[in-house]
């Protein structure tokens, strides 16, 4: 079911009503390149200075800079040894460019005498990585701070031809509030910002962390999950890490133990940061299209501890949708002795199109934070850490007057920060604006809302299958405007080949949110396709019956209802409690068929119309410091640091609720995500089970097949549905995505930025004798004599979303019906 995450409107409309102007700003904001006069080649390491300030820059390494501040100088002065000196005039409170074409300069230098030694650079280097332990805050025993986060997203890219549109007609007064960017010179409009101010406690010995969300502001948002996401821990970045996680990928850190073997270093320069002496190195990759970054760093010559540093990823690196992103990061001497982040910046440049000419609209998001009020190796008791969750929205934080944001913020807003707020006050009072945020959330959620209800989703009002023919569906479920706390929702089919109805429906009933507390309960009538994954391509998608390879009459009506209760005892462990009732009926003419013993000990064949169980299950999920996206009523995992166990345990109860079948089931499921330093990810699911008792096939475990042809990773893509059985089996998923670390050595594949994907999976498991002599299986049903196994190869990132996988099935090729060997197709989205 899709996110009920109504907040996120705000931002999708706005990313549709863009603009392009240049307007004047408070802020002067410059961006240059500056060349070889003669050659026209570019010049790293020039000086770039206001005059009579000490406000500069240094170019790159591709001789460009930039540079934005409230207080210039009336000229700008480029300067670097053996060129002339040169001065241009600037233009307060605006945006420009302003570039420099150097001329040589002759001069004699006395006689010196170069000896060949190490780099300074590097030795600087090794000595910040032997003192890392000193210096990385991670590593004191406890610390805690005060944290003040901003959180702003801001169209880019629209051109004149975008902004005359008549949709803009009734609130045309956004365009007032345009800027222009020096990260790379893209005009923007300022659309949401979140203002958090927040009190974080950490401490080594036992690990615990623990974030206080004091006040919380944020435009057009009232929402107490998305408050949890908005604080100090949210990307948080540490750059004496070896890696850099960003967008679940590794990039090496500057200062990586092992940098030396992936980044250029050169000490350019070095001055006084206070009372501190201070290195300046500047580093770039030595391989292309590496998850690298360029840029440079201060450190203080005597901790050897990073004061200062600015870095952007690499414009070739392969990932997806990222024009740009850059980083900066500023440390001060705490209490004489420590060395902490004081403040921190990031801000990326996200676009479909990665191309800096595209006119297609992107937007920039950033993420400014500033540190206060240390307190170092003081922990507080053991049990102040113990909340049920990590990240605690104090009551009424959302709710903290205007001057208490006065008083406290640790940095005014600034002009265009200010006018979010009362742009999106004043947009969301304006009727056709509204019904825009309508239609996007129809799009993007699959429903659409009228008032307190919600009809969809709309990809299933018609579908074709073999069973139904067309199938006809209506639906719908309550929106948040009729309750944040229960949902209701509901549904109707009809079949023109079986000329039958169906129908479900259900609540759910928010206890808490967070931890997460809620129970519900559901009906049914309707088709099901037994030995499905959980990812398994929806039946009642209307293009479904374009991707199968086998005609859908496998499938089963399913009659029942189900009760639960949920409770997550804290952040990352949770039990539910299901009761469920089911009765399976086969399609057609077709029976369910058992051997019985006679009274004289012979058997005979019995044909039943229907199979009725009722199960009690108790779900747990074990997911230490689990991160999951929350809407109002469904929540989606964002991935754990550690692997994740989910065990489920059900036992058939005889004769309640005509419940026919007794039985104990067991199943453990383990796991986990993980980058594998600089050579892509890895996934790895390892699945185990158990049933205890005498039970018709379909109450067994179905072996997951899949009958189209899309890929699932969580179900065996060369597998036919109902061809395995078992009551206790061993399954095994591995995956490697090498990112591109092959095709990045391969000049036409490097601009491609295809990526490479491989995996295997493996499956074992038996039928007691019992179970066998039982049921009579339907034809083509098989028991697991020897392992099952297929792999396959395959490549992603083709036209940034879709994956080819070539599949190999390795046993029991001697199966009628089946493929040896297939392509399979699917679409995702990866940065």
């Amino acid at each position: 079911m899709p996110l009920k995450f109504i907040p996120v409107k705000t931002i999708f409309i706005f990313l549709a009503l863009m603009i392009h102007a240049v307007l004047f700003s408070q802020v002067t904001k410059i961006m240059g390149t500056v060349t070889d006069q003669k050659s026209g080649e570019p010049l790293p390491f020039v000086n770039i200075v206001f005059k009579g300030t000490n406000i500069g820059v240094t170019t790159g390494f591709d001789g460009t800079y930039a540079i934005e501040t409230s207080t210039p100088g009336d000229s700008l002065i480029a300067s670097f040894v053996g060129f002339g000196r040169q001065t241009k005039p600037v233009a307060k409170g605006r945006f420009q460019y302003i570039n420099y074409e150097m001329e040589n300069e002759n001069f004699e230098l006395e006689t010196v005498i170069i000896k060949a030694g190490e780099n300074p650079a590097e030795i600087i280097l090794r000595k910040i990585i032997q003192n890392k332990s000193n210096n990385d805050p991670d590593q004191y025993d406890a610390y805690q701070y005060e944290a003040y986060n901003k959180i702003q997203i801001d169209a880019n890219n629209i051109t004149d031809k975008f902004k005359e549109r008549r949709i803009f007609r009734d609130f045309d007064f956004i365009f007032d509030n345009v800027d222009t960017s020096t990260v790379n010179g893209k005009t923007y409009l300022p659309i949401f910002l979140s203002e958090s101010i927040s009190e974080v406690y950490s401490k080594q010995k036992p690990k615990a962390y623990i974030e206080i969300v004091k006040a919380n502001k944020i435009s057009g948002i009232e929402n107490e999950s998305v408050m949890q996401f908005l604080g100090d821990k949210f990307q948080h970045i540490n750059i004496y890490d070896n890696y850099i996680s960003l967008f679940q990928k590794n990039f090496i850190s500057p200062i990586a133990n092992f940098g030396i073997n992936s980044y250029k270093y050169y000490l350019i320069d070095s001055t006084f940061f206070g009372d501190k002496w201070c290195y300046k190195i500047m580093f770039k990759p030595r391989q292309k299209q590496t998850l690298t970054f360029t840029g440079h760093f201060w450190v203080n010559d005597t901790s050897f501890a990073i004061k200062e540093v600015d870095m952007k990823i690499m414009d070739d690196a392969n990932i997806n949708f990222i024009n740009d992103l850059v980083i900066h990061k500023e440390f001060d001497l705490i209490d004489g002795k420590y060395w902490l982040l004081t403040k921190d910046y990031i801000i990326g440049d996200l676009n479909i199109v990665e191309d800096e000419k595209s006119d297609l609209v992107g937007f920039f998001g950033s993420k400014t934070t500033t540190y206060r009020k240390f307190l170092i190796n003081q922990p507080k008791e053991d049990d102040f850490y113990k909340a049920p969750v990590s990240v605690v929205v104090e009551e009424k934080a959302n709710e903290k007057p205007e001057a208490f944001w006065n008083e406290n913020r640790h940095e005014n807003l600034t002009r265009d920060e200010k006018t979010i707020y009362y742009m999106v006050d004043t947009l969301k009072q304006i009727p056709r604006f509204n019904t825009y945020i309508d239609i996007i959330e129809m799009v993007t959620t699959g429903y659409y809302e009228t008032g307190n209800f919600e009809l969809g989703p709309y990809g299933s009002l018609l579908s074709f299958n073999a069973v139904e023919g067309a199938r006809i569906r209506l639906g719908g479920r309550t929106s948040n405007k009729f309750s944040t706390k229960l949902m209701l929702f509901g549904h109707v089919a009809y079949g023109t080949l079986d000329k039958q109805w169906k129908y479900g429906g259900g609540f759910k009933y928010m206890l808490n949110k967070n931890p997460r507390r809620s129970f519900g309960g559901e009906f049914q009538y309707d088709l099901e396709q037994l030995g499905a994954s959980q990812n398994a391509f929806r039946e009642d998608f209307f293009l479904a019956f374009l991707f199968r390879r086998n005609p859908a009459d496998k499938l089963s009506i399913v009659e029942g209802y189900k009760f639960y209760y949920e409770h997550e005892w804290f952040n990352g462990f949770s039990n539910t409690l299901n009761l469920i009732q089911r009765n399976l009926y086969p399609v057609g003419d077709n029976v369910f068929q058992f051997n019985v013993k006679n009274e004289d000990g012979s058997n005979k064949v019995v044909s039943e119309t229907a199979i009725t169980s009722t199960e009690l299950r108790l779900d747990t999920r074990l997911a230490y410091k689990e991160r999951f996206l929350m809407g109002e009523f469904e929540r989606v995992s964002l991935g754990a640091k550690y692997p994740i166990l989910e065990i489920r345990y059900g036992y058939g109860v005889p004769k309640l609720a005509g419940g026919d079948n007794e039985y104990h089931r067991l199943q453990l499921n383990v796991s986990h995500w993980f980058n594998t330093f600089n050579l892509g990810w890895s996934k790895w699911i390892v699945e185990a089970g158990r049933i205890w008792g005498v039970v018709p096939y379909p109450l067994l475990k179905l072996h997951e097949g899949n009958e189209t042809y899309f890929f699932d990773e969580y179900s065996f893509n060369m597998m036919n549905y109902f061809e395995f059985v078992s009551d206790k089996y061993l399954s095994v998923y591995y995956t490697h995505h090498f990112d591109g670390y092959f095709f990045n050595r391969i000049p036409l594949f490097r601009k491609l930025k295809w990526r490479e994907v491989a995996f295997a999976k493996g499956l074992v498991g038996g039928l007691d004798k019992k179970n066998q002599d039982f049921s009579v299986f339907p034809q083509g049903m098989y028991l697991l004599d020897k392992p099952y196994f297929e792999a396959g190869a395959g490549v992603e990132n083709i036209f940034k979303i879709l994956r080819v996988d070539a599949i190999w099935r390795l046993s029991y090729l001697d199966h009628p019906n089946i493929s040896k060997f297939g392509i399979r197709f699917s679409l995702q989205f990866l940065f």
